[in-house]
């Protein structure tokens, strides 16, 4: 027996009490007075569990099964137990320093001592082999620690009125689980991340609620599939993206119970070498229902077809519009997945991907026209050697000459079509730094950078002027006319340029026919050639700054369109004029000693000559999303300090 430090009370043994905090927070009493024997307890965990799910949903799934719940253990009480015998110091009758107690029913206890009380650094041992070493404040455990529990379980970190509670990593010992994050009363709650195998390959990083996958997290599968978006109650709900790695196919959008479900985009990926002649991927936007196409949506495919209509499970069914890949557009009614007025006409490059099966497989892109019925309606002209979208443009022309003059600009784009092709590729790549299968699609923000570096907007047109010329192709809405997200094809491109070099040439060849190949030819000798590639502005010419401007990008595409006005002219789409841009940098106290009118005249001009001409100014020009973005840019570096941008580039994480 140890020594005591003062006489003995003449009480057989020191009384032991503390106040014992039960797993809900309620006050319990731990004494030497009563014995009482613990047993470790099965923790009831919800549908989330720290055990190897099954594997993710493939494609072709539309349901979701519970991961099933490995034996995991609550932390055990320290129940009101009698001393049997204790070894170590005293001071005044009561337990103090360090010593070992052991307990009636096989508990013991060895650590530190205040006062009669477990205080400070110490190994209390459950007689079921359950122990827990680490840190005790008047006889509860608190602070940091470790429990582990016979089966090799194990949990380490924050430890508050025994539970786990705060930042802790648990460990399963009967499965290669373990569980490292934010703990509320024992259970997962805040952030944290679970591990499902060995080698950290499936896992799930995010938000939990009562042990329970809710809220925004990743979710990486043994497959290499990833899903990262919103959970609730274990599933994918809300808002995510998964991911098919092997499948080469991507879901984004809303889900609900683990299934597609409501508005979404699924892509399907295909690899291709660099400047294929489908710079499309096969893709669908719209309504889904249970995991398949049902509702209203369009299908892109990546030769270049369109079909934009209703869907019934999977399957074109009800009013649609199909623009075939040689510019061919057919509206009208559509069933089980044929045109209903054409049930014969079908092209195998046009049949979707099934998502209620192998939603691997994908459009073929070499098929051709079968079974072609006569008399199918017909809005775009063809050729045999290059499909182009000039059927507006050669309604202008008597109706004897729309021939010869489709036929010799098509000549004439084959003179040009090895450059024309790297000019595409090159435009619809800048800004972007990746893309999954080599595919990239120009957009109008891209196009509106080759006029301007092609200096067309020098012919005394503005691009405001040529977006409402191609507006006529087009059939945009008034709101969709100066959208810079739209995208376009290579042969949509082409017919663009030739629309734009018949408007600003066009008079110098009156009563020279062919006409159209003669603007077109001044436009790619006298602008394209010499100027294109060559990239100008500041949004585009360095890699680095399109990176860090286009995180604001779309903040200020809202701004943009808050200060447009309607056009007094047809169409009467929102603009913006340069005036309306001076006013809104005033309206946010931007103009100042550094960015003075002047200077924002100069900028205004640098790219621009109708803007100023060294003696008068026009403010009455009207701005693309392009121009107002870049002058922005421009303008930043006068009104931002110096030693701000000193600051920023120290710190390029902030």
């Amino acid at each position: 027996m140890a020594k005591d430090k003062k006489k003995p009370d003449s009480k057989k043994s020191a009384e032991v009490s503390e106040t014992n905090k039960s797993e809900d927070g309620g006050s319990k009493v731990l004494s030497v007075q009563q014995s009482n024997t613990t047993t470790t307890t099965t923790e009831e965990l919800e549908a989330a569990t720290l055990t190897a799910p099954p594997e993710e949903l493939q494609p072709a799934d539309t349901s979701q099964t519970q991961e099933p719940a490995p034996e995991c253990y609550e932390e055990p009480i320290l129940t009101q137990l009698i001393v049997d015998r204790y070894e170590g110091e005293k001071l005044h009758g009561l337990y103090e320093g360090e010593g070992v107690a052991y307990f009636q029913g096989g508990h013991s206890y060895q650590g530190m001592f205040s006062e009669g009380l477990m205080h400070g650094r110490g190994t209390y041992i459950w007689a079921d082999g359950v122990k827990y070493e680490g840190d005790f404040a008047m006889n509860v455990p608190m602070g940091h620690g470790t429990y582990t529990w016979p089966d090799g379980s194990s949990y380490t970190g924050d430890v508050w009125n025994g539970m786990r509670h705060g930042f802790g990593t648990y460990r399963c010992g009967t499965r290669i689980v373990s569980y490292s994050g934010q703990w509320y009363h024992s259970k997962r709650h805040g952030k944290g991340t679970v591990y499902y195998d060995e080698n950290e390959t499936s896992w799930y990083e995010g938000d939990w609620v009562n042990n329970i996958k809710e809220g925004w997290g990743i979710r990486r599968y043994k497959s290499g599939n990833v899903y990262e978006g919103q959970w609730k109650d274990n599933l994918r709900n809300g808002e995510g993206t998964m991911r098919w790695i092997k499948a080469n196919e991507q879901y984004s959008g809303q889900w609900v119970n683990g299934i597609q479900h409501g508005y979404g985009t699924h892509t399907w990926f295909l690899k291709r070498i660099p400047g294929s002649q489908y710079p499309l991927r096969n893709e669908y936007v719209g309504e889904f229902v249970n995991g398949i196409r049902h509702g209203r949506g369009k299908f892109s495919y990546a030769s270049g077809a369109v079909y934009d209509g209703e869907w019934d499970h999977n399957k074109k069914h009800g009013w649609g519009k199909c623009t075939f890949k040689n510019g061919r557009i057919f509206e009208g009614e559509f069933t089980n997945d044929h045109m209903t007025e054409f049930p014969g006409f079908t092209i195998d490059g046009m049949k979707t991907p099934d998502l209620s099966g192998i939603r691997t497989q994908t459009p073929l892109h070499n098929e051709t026209p079968k079974g072609e019925a006569k008399g199918a309606r017909i809005n775009r002209m063809q050729g045999p050697t290059l499909d182009l979208d000039l059927s507006p443009l050669l309604e202008t022309f008597p109706e004897k000459d729309q021939e010869e003059e489709l036929k010799q600009v098509k000549n004439g784009i084959l003179r040009h079509i090895s450059d024309l092709r790297r000019i595409y590729t090159f435009y619809s790549t800048l800004g972007c730094d990746h893309s999954p299968d080599n595919a990239f699609l120009l957009t109008r923000l891209q196009f509106w950078r080759f006029l301007k570096d092609c200096k067309f907007h020098h012919q005394n047109v503005t691009l405001a002027d040529i977006d409402r010329i191609l507006h006529v192709s087009l059939g945009d809405t008034e709101e969709e006319i100066h959208f810079p997200y739209e995208t376009m094809l290579l042969r949509t491109f082409l017919s663009y340029v030739i629309s734009v070099a018949y408007h600003i040439y066009h008079t110098d060849y009156q009563g020279h026919s062919p006409i159209l190949v003669k603007c077109f030819s001044k436009a790619v000798t006298e602008n394209i050639i010499p100027n294109a590639c060559t990239v100008n502005g500041p949004l585009f010419k360095e890699s680095h700054q399109t990176v860090h401007a286009s995180l604001y990008i779309n903040k200020c595409w809202e701004i943009y369109k808050l200060y447009c006005t309607p056009n007094r002219k047809p169409p009467k789409e929102p603009t913006m004029k340069m005036r309306r841009f001076v006013w809104m940098l005033r309206d946010f106290n931007l103009v100042t000693k550094e960015l003075t009118a002047s200077k924002i005249l100069e900028i205004l001009a640098q790219d621009n000559p109708a803007v100023y001409d060294g003696i008068d100014t026009n403010l009455e020009l009207e701005m693309v999303f392009l121009e107002f973005f870049e002058a922005l840019l421009d303008c930043a570096v006068w009104c931002v300090p110096e030693d701000i941008i000193k600051e920023s580039e120290m710190h390029p994480e902030d």
